[in-house]
């Protein structure tokens, strides 16, 4: 009897623990709450209101230094452009500054192309893009007082700020009084506002509504494969979503299953495969495409160009990690010191077997 009852507590125990364990969800023991100091490093933006602006402070000259070194290859030295980018700077007024609103943004305007200065309504989100985003090719790595450098320096080409301005945390809300768009979001309201009623007043269509198909946009077809074959440029793990745009544009948009199927690519020999795959992780083509001119020269021109030169290897690497300028024209290539010296190599090789 003693043993029977042993048995049953033994098996009252199993039952409970079998229940506890079912209400217990599989991930519970995944993981950890993340440290203060990893929120920190991840909570870096700045707000309209400047909450979360660090300290610091930079003068107008000691951005013109940095804006030389690491921005105008791609800005401009004035902001201008530099056969890269949109313009920074141009296209506001004086008049502007004192009313809040860029005349060239209304309708009606003929200025040619809209620029950084004449869009933005807030001084923080310049602050906070370039912290972020800037520059280019090694983000996050300018020093807080060069980051208030920096702005200064665009606020003084754009006449917000005098010459021997220095910005900081501590006036930075005075000279968000002088953003030449700062009033420019309330064109229409309720765009922008949480309580706002938008733009759409017709009536959703609930029954027997009309059909509306059809391709309403595409690319012409002496543009479809100007930055080459976009089937080839997707990441190599995970679907592949790009058009192969070396063949005609689809006359009808797919339906059913095959609307949803992934697309299948043939296997790239593994030098090729492994190339690709370093210039997408290395953002090579941003500016350079295969067989095409994006802001660089295409690989292909790069493979012809110095076809038989028997260094070719150490001298794409060299030009890679240091950068230069001249060969192709007066657009610099920015050093790219980030990219690890084996994918370098990697990328040089390619290249010089041909970029294909």
């Amino acid at each position: 009897m003693k043993a029977l009852v042993l048995t049953a507590a033994a098996l009252a125990g199993l039952v409970f623990s079998s229940g506890a364990s079912a209400q217990t969800q599989p991930w519970h023991e995944i993981g950890r709450d993340a440290t203060p100091a990893e929120v920190k490093a991840w909570d870096i933006d700045v707000r309209p209101d400047f909450k979360g602006l660090p300290k610091g402070a930079g003068s107008v000259s000691l951005g013109e230094q940095v804006w030389e070194g690491k921005c105008a290859s791609c800005h401009g030295t004035f902001g201008e452009s530099n056969e890269v980018f949109t313009p920074i700077v141009g296209g506001t007024t004086k008049a502007d500054i004192e009313r809040g609103r860029v005349k060239n943004l209304e309708e009606g305007s003929t200025f040619p192309q809209k620029t950084t200065m004449m869009k933005v309504a807030t001084v923080s989100t310049l602050w906070d893009y370039i912290n972020r985003a800037m520059p280019w090719n090694a983000p996050k790595t300018l020093k807080t007082d060069e980051v208030y450098g920096v702005l200064a320096y665009i606020l003084n080409l754009a006449e917000v700020v005098p010459a021997d301005f220095t910005l900081s945390d501590q006036n930075i809300a005075e000279v968000q009084k002088r953003m030449p768009n700062r009033n420019g979001m309330v064109f229409y309201e309720p765009l922008w506002k949480v309580n706002g009623k938008g733009d759409v007043k017709n009536v959703a269509c609930m029954k027997d509504c009309p059909v509306e198909a059809g391709v309403r946009s595409s690319l012409p077809d002496f543009a479809r494969d100007a930055h080459g074959n976009i089937l080839e440029q997707n990441r190599v793990i995970g679907p592949v979503r790009g058009a192969d745009t070396t063949k005609p544009a689809p006359k009808s948009l797919p339906s059913g299953a095959a609307a949803a199927a992934p697309v299948v690519v043939a296997a790239a020999p593994a030098g090729a495969g492994d190339a690709k795959a370093l210039l997408s992780a290395n953002s090579c083509t941003a500016c350079h495409g295969v067989a095409n001119k994006i802001v660089g020269p295409g690989f292909n021109e790069i493979a012809t160009k110095h076809k038989g030169r028997a260094d070719l290897e150490a001298y794409l690497v060299g030009k890679i990690k240091n950068g230069g300028s001249g060969v192709y024209g007066a657009i610099p290539m920015p050093a790219q010191p980030q990219v690890k010296d084996a994918d370098a190599q990697a990328i040089a090789r390619w290249i010089a077997s041909g970029a294909k």
